[in-house]
């Protein structure tokens, strides 16, 4: 027999039930033990504020507290069950403190729902993950950033259409990436933003008639402030989810890219970056191969990733305003995905940390072309016009005259001679600030 905190008595279980049971609890009792530490601490907060409007007592307020601290000792020492015969976590917490100090345990709902304690509960814990991503995210724009730097000088072949188009450098292409993790990072404080308010007070998603002082639990959770319309409270399950998702997507997109870029210059035909041998896998038959396994992997996950949005969307997109139960499933999509997430930002700064560079790439008169532009804009510097000197280099590529000095003038902001990466990390760190200014 299960215990559901819903339950009018105990007898009402029957098979009827509990094949229901089965089938609308589904894997949810899976995920929950990863919410177990953020329903504590908004029981915690709940709590408090009920002492504070009197519908608990100061001495049911500590018998409370000293509960659930020990409940959250319990879940930080890996000693916490969910027990089978229990529906959810907020059951088990709740059927804990019962169990533990008595009628207090039993007082703990008071001015509560399932539905906004899920919401809190959500809230904290997608709002603690994207500080753990945007951290994770830091460590890789600094690596990127230290390549950059250290590899300013060595020169790399630019593309256009997957064609030879004009030099780059290592440099100009770490940066880019490091760069583009500054935007995505964008989107991650936007996604903390909407996590970091407070839906605890919403209810059922129609309020209370006790007069609860949200302001209070939004203060004791330290959120920035609180989701006011309780129905609109309600109607951000889903919609918070889906806009996490949507910030993880465009850094799984950045990750996706640089993870191709990678793989296709290992190829010996490109051979321009490499990687020692323990970090790349063989074949079975040819004793030659060097197999960039872990970056299609990251690009595989990435791209699932990122069609993470959509999967929420599908989900969500046809609920009218209220709680429903397909919004359960949003923790099926998106907590693996987290994980996935934070396992691709590790293993790419991994194995940045070993990549390999060619210096001397463009050494091969194969690809004079690259340096093209850099002759017409030499002769334009001597006063010829563009359109000219472009039909000139052009004749001379042509008739197999061409023999550019592969000297590189580029100055300007964000060019290979001037990358201005102080300035990116000056907005990148501005943007952690915002994010994780509570983290001392």
């Amino acid at each position: 027999m299960s215990h559901k905190i819903w339950q009018k008595n105990n007898s009402t279980s029957n098979e009827h039930a509990d094949i229901v049971g089965n089938f609308t609890v589904g894997h949810d009792r899976e995920f929950d033990l990863q919410l177990a530490r953020y329903d504590v601490l908004g029981s915690l907060a709940h709590a408090e504020m009920l002492v504070s409007i009197g519908l608990l007592t100061s001495k049911e307020g500590q018998q409370i507290h000293q509960a659930l601290q020990e409940i959250l000792q319990e879940i930080a020492t890996g000693q916490f069950v969910l027990e089978a015969s229990v529906e959810d976590i907020h059951s088990q917490i709740e059927f804990l403190l019962t169990q533990r100090i008595g009628e207090a345990g039993k007082k703990i709902h008071s001015g509560r729902s399932r539905n906004d304690q899920v919401l809190v509960d959500l809230k904290l814990f997608m709002r603690y993950e994207l500080e753990e991503i945007t951290r994770s995210v830091q460590t890789l724009f600094h690596e990127l950033i230290a390549l950059s730097e250290k590899n300013k000088r060595h020169l790399l072949p630019g593309y256009t259409h997957l064609q030879l188009a004009m030099p780059s450098s290592f440099g100009l292409w770490f940066g880019a990436y490091a760069e583009s993790l500054t935007d995505d990072l964008e989107m991650l404080r936007a996604a903390h933003a909407v996590c970091n308010k407070n839906p605890l007070g919403s209810g059922a998603g129609y309020g209370s008639s006790f007069a609860l002082n949200r302001t209070l639990t939004t203060e004791l959770l330290q959120f920035d402030t609180l989701n006011y319309n309780v129905v609109y409270a309600q109607m951000t399950r889903g919609k918070t989810e889906k806009l996490m998702a949507m910030s993880m997507a465009t850094v799984a997109a950045t990750l996706a890219r640089l993870a191709y870029d990678i793989c296709l210059y290992m190829n010996q035909e490109f051979a321009l970056v490499s990687f020692p041998d323990s970090l790349t896998t063989g074949s079975s038959i040819m004793p030659h191969k060097k197999n960039p396994d872990v970056f299609e992997l990251i690009r595989a996950r990435c791209n699932r990733i990122q069609a993470l949005p959509n999967e929420l969307t599908l989900l969500t997109s046809n609920l009218p305003s209220g709680y429903h139960r397909d919004v359960q499933l949003t923790k099926e999509c998106l907590f693996p995905a987290i994980e996935s997430l934070k396992q691709c930002l590790s293993m790419t700064t991994f194995m940045l940390q070993h990549i390999e560079i060619k210096e001397n790439a463009l050494a091969s008169s194969h690809f004079d072309i690259l340096f093209s532009v850099e002759e017409v804009n030499r002769e334009v510097r001597e006063g010829v016009a563009f359109r000219d000197a472009y039909k000139n280099i052009a004749e001379a590529i042509e008739s197999n005259t061409f023999h550019p000095t592969k000297e590189i003038h580029h100055t300007h902001e964000g060019s290979m001679g001037n990358l201005c990466n102080d300035k990116i990390v000056e907005q990148f760190n501005q943007v952690v600030r915002q994010i994780l200014k509570n983290q001392g």
